[in-house]
């Protein structure tokens, strides 16, 4: 798969990013990670892979989850972003490499956790299944995935709000599709949920043998 295929929607500067997050979530931006983060069901001693990591801020709080012994590798295809969250990352258990999600440079069962936020409405449609099969395909048996997005605001409030600052994808975003993709790629236990004020997770279990 060639990786221009995902490059159209990198996010562009590492900073603007970061502080549009901040202004999107309204102050409780570290509050929706953590609660992520525990979600994924990540212990002392993963190993994380974080598909989509962008800046790295959720990267940063997976490897904190996963000390001591664990480590986090936010895997993102923007150059540009993947050396701003090595510029501001202090943690020693945490790394960041270029890569695309629909192709992902790991081998079979490599990781313990994989994660994703607010990554996969930037794909185009058709590689988004591909993307979850990658997750599936790096996870061991019997471990455990998270993938959460962009939930559009159903209010006009909530629509007035953040309007301004969504883009066409972000507005029209099928969160409704992100469970039957994660069934279809052969995960079990799948599960969803809301994360307020913005976010829909899916979390999921590759199973422990074939189906």
């Amino acid at each position: 798969m060639e990786q221009t295929r995902s490059r159209h929607m990198l996010i562009g500067h590492g900073r603007s990013y970061d502080m549009l997050a901040a202004v999107f979530f309204g102050g409780r931006r570290r509050r929706v990670f953590a609660q992520l983060a525990a979600l994924s069901g990540a212990r002392p001693g993963d190993r994380v892979l974080d598909v989509g990591c962008g800046t790295g801020y959720f990267t940063r709080v997976m490897a904190q989850a996963v000390a001591p012994g664990g480590s986090a590798l936010g895997v993102d295809p923007s150059r540009e972003v993947i050396a701003s969250a090595r510029r501001v990352t202090r943690l020693a258990n945490c790394t960041f490499t270029e890569g695309i999600a629909e192709a992902v440079d790991a081998p079979d069962g490599n990781y313990d956790v994989v994660v994703s936020s607010l990554m996969i409405h930037h794909l185009p449609e058709p590689l988004r299944p591909q993307a979850i099969r990658e997750m599936f395909r790096v996870l061991r048996p019997g471990s455990r995935v998270l993938v959460a997005d962009f939930r559009p605001p159903t209010s006009r409030h909530g629509r007035v709000l953040i309007g301004p600052h969504m883009s066409p994808a972000m507005v029209n975003n099928p969160v409704h599709l992100l469970e039957p993709m994660v069934r279809e790629a052969g995960f079990q236990q799948v599960h969803g949920g809301d994360v307020r004020p913005w976010m829909r997770y899916v979390q999921a279990v590759k199973p422990t043998s074939a189906p």
